[in-house]
């Protein structure tokens, strides 16, 4: 049986990630699907990858993802958050990096509601005078 050394839960927007920290060489696996599988877009692979990054630990530890709502930018958020939360609680000496960095400040933006008598959250439907 495989030993977790941290977890930890990141989020962003609509999504959450439970993110589990292992001995290893550097593989990350989100969803049961490789890291580039999931993620093809190489803007969010290098934004999850920044916590390891400043930490100096790309190939010290293999990273599992449970990741769950949104799309693939939230994930992408939720993910990062989540490397830099279980990072920390690893080791705290990891915490002024990230820390500076913003990697532990949870980004609150959601998407706000549509109010009713409304076409959206803000804009309204067309006037007409006559």
């Amino acid at each position: 049986m495989v030993k977790n050394l941290a977890v930890a839960v990141g989020r962003r927007k609509t999504s959450i990630a439970r993110v589990y920290l292992r001995k290893g060489s550097g593989n990350i696996i989100i969803n049961r699907r490789k890291f580039e599988k999931y993620f093809p877009i190489e803007e969010y692979q290098i934004y999850v990858k920044q916590p390891l990054a400043v930490t100096d630990s790309l190939n010290k530890f293999d990273i599992l993802v449970n990741l769950r709502g949104g799309g693939l930018s939230g994930q992408a958020g939720a993910c990062r958050h989540g490397i830099a939360r279980v990072l920390t609680a690893y080791d705290e000496s990891n915490k002024p990096a990230l820390r500076a960095n913003g990697f532990l400040t949870r980004d609150a933006r959601m998407v706000e509601r549509k109010k009713y008598g409304q076409r959206g959250a803000r804009r309204k439907f067309q006037f007409s005078k006559r």
